[in-house]
């Protein structure tokens, strides 16, 4: 089984800003959300047999945090989307092309700078395939972004037709998935301990 969480919140989340891949520790606020995720976890007796982490040091600490300290595997491929030109910016008032693409983010293509989509759904895809003969023996850990962690929940869901895209993942959501009898991923869903 799989176990995919948000990290928790950065002083970036608390400002409404476009982070990406700026690297922006927890909040206090962020710290306190990965230990209730922790705890949780640790009341449902979840055990992991690894722990994979996006580079970047929110998903770093937030694994620290809910895994106890179990070593981690950094893994490029769990970075949150690359937003170019669009890096820190306001959420609050964004760019027209930014506006337009979040929007419909299934239908609008990226903003030019802009990791496209189909790229995130493929490099977590990637990755999933990788942890696919793991997670039929153990439960694992993957710390991530929102924006790639729906990139991963697409891949998990191809009949989902993009909706994923516009649903809101909050800081420290965790999303579980099974693998089938058949060695093959299972249907996702939000984990609520």
């Amino acid at each position: 089984m799989i176990y995919i969480i948000r990290h928790g919140q950065t002083e970036g989340n608390a400002a409404k800003q476009l982070q990406g891949r700026s690297d922006n520790p927890l909040n206090e606020v962020g710290i306190q959300q990965a230990r209730a995720a922790a705890e949780r976890l640790k009341e449902a007796g979840v055990c992991f047999g690894r722990v994979y982490t996006s580079p970047l040091v929110r998903s770093v600490h937030t694994a620290e945090i809910v895994s106890e300290g179990a070593d981690q595997i950094v893994d490029e491929r769990l970075i949150e989307m690359d937003y170019g030109p669009y890096e820190g910016m306001s959420l609050v008032d964004p760019a027209p092309e930014v506006l337009e693409f979040f929007k419909d983010f299934a239908h609008n293509p990226a903003p030019a700078g802009m990791e496209p989509l189909a790229s995130v759904v493929a490099r977590l895809g990637s990755f999933l395939d990788d942890v696919l003969p793991i997670a039929m023996h153990e439960d694992i850990l993957v710390s991530t972004h929102a924006i790639a962690m729906k990139g991963a929940l697409e891949y998990l869901t191809p009949a989902s037709n993009g909706s994923y895209w516009s649903k809101f993942i909050g800081n420290c959501a965790v999303h579980v998935v099974e693998v089938n009898a058949d060695g093959t991923w299972g249907v996702p869903c939000e984990w609520v301990g």
